[in-house]
């Protein structure tokens, strides 16, 4: 019998960071500080606000744009945290950032367009080009930049068919949040070479020394950016699976058309729940921001007390990146000694690309009292003492 499958999928195309899931059951006693799903339960408040939009009828199909109340919410909250005066046509709920992402490379690339991707990079981006068409192209970042994009290195990168570039900040895998100087130079980039920003911002409430600064609010940018967000993260509601798109409007024409075809709507409930989260941002923000703040803070000192491990700053996010150069493996061989020695689970710089390999991502998604004993277990290992 034939293979049935398109020849682009007959070659399986694992992605690195799912083969965690293989690994997680290993050990009863494992502390997975691998995936970026925060242990931190849903507030409570957008739960019952939400089962109480289902029971009033919330279930059915929304306007295929999303919520009208929850995009007159976006919008606001756009207005009121930026400056940013929104239309209606130029704002599109999804379902979730990663099918926001794929649905935006499926609606700007033509077969053979070329999208710059900063390496490290979060894995699905080169994948979401490719299905769109496109070829992604990888521009390395360094650790003695402090992860900040060059752009004069950018510029190497470029051809006829570039057409678009990808930013995350605060950054996954590396937790660096770029630096006004930097936006200002990735803006200037965009407009000299003719070229589409995706922003890929959904860590915004995770700057923890200096407010988010989104680049679509720079001059001359809000017609050549789009800004994907989600509420996965910032109100931690990875499983409710929405997000949404700004765009220039023939953008989110675009998109919403693929969408149609695709899921029509994101999930009614779901998306009760991010009008209420987006509503009550503030007091959420002040409960979840210092628990992320104090756990990153915490597995850097930890980190800093290891002779195994070098660390860079990290300026948001909820991600700590450090370097295994000490140990003399390779970040797969050290993430499996971790995992084989203390049963800690973590992912490999390379699995965020060429740039992230004598790297590890630690997620700091568990609580104090895990952290704590993930770090002890690994203080006891002479690898990382430096033995």
């Amino acid at each position: 019998m034939k293979d049935f499958r398109a020849r682009r999928w007959q070659q399986e195309d694992r992605n690195p960071m799912m083969t965690v899931f293989e690994k997680a059951g290993r050990y009863p006693d494992i502390i997975d500080l691998s995936i970026g799903d925060p242990d931190l339960k849903t507030p409570q408040k957008i739960i019952d606000l939400a089962f109480a939009d289902a029971g009033a009828g919330h279930t059915k199909y929304t306007d295929p744009w999303g919520d009208p109340e929850l995009r007159e919410e976006i919008a606001r909250f756009y207005a009121e945290e930026y400056g940013v005066a929104l239309g209606e046509r130029e704002i599109f709920v999804s379902t979730a950032g990663c099918v926001a992402m794929y649905l935006v490379m499926e609606a700007i690339l033509d077969p053979g367009d070329e999208v710059l991707i900063f390496d490290p990079y979060f894995s699905a981006y080169a994948t979401q080009v490719r299905l769109g068409g496109g070829v992604p192209v990888f521009v390395p970042c360094r650790e003695a930049d402090g992860w900040q994009p060059d752009m004069e290195r950018a510029a190497q990168y470029l051809t006829p068919r570039t057409k678009a570039l990808v930013i995350n900040t605060p950054n996954n895998p590396t937790g660096v949040c770029y630096s006004r100087p930097t936006l200002e130079a990735v803006a200037r980039f965009a407009r000299k070479n003719d070229l589409l920003v995706v922003a890929d911002d959904i860590y915004t409430s995770f700057c923890y020394s200096e407010p988010f600064l989104p680049v679509l609010t720079l001059p001359g940018m809000k017609e050549r950016t789009v800004a994907i967000n989600s509420f996965s993260k910032n109100f931690v509601m990875t499983g409710f699976r929405v997000g949404n798109i700004v765009a220039p409007e023939p953008i989110a024409r675009a998109v919403k058309s693929i969408n149609d075809s695709v899921v029509y709507s994101a999930p009614a409930p779901s998306q009760r729940a991010a009008l209420h989260a987006l509503r009550r941002r503030k007091e959420l923000a002040a409960q979840i921001v210092p628990e992320f703040s104090a756990r990153m803070a915490y597995g850097a000192q930890r980190i800093r007390e290891l002779p195994g491990f070098t660390l860079s700053p990290a300026g948001g996010g909820i991600y700590l990146f450090p370097g295994v150069g000490p140990t003399g493996l390779t970040s797969a061989e050290a993430c499996e000694r971790i995992l084989e020695e203390a049963h800690v689970l973590m992912l490999p710089g390379s699995a965020f690309g060429d740039a992230g390999e004598g790297y590890l991502r630690i997620a700091c998604t568990v609580g104090l009292d895990k952290m704590e004993e993930a770090f002890g277990r690994m203080a006891q290992m002479p690898m990382l003492q430096g033995r």
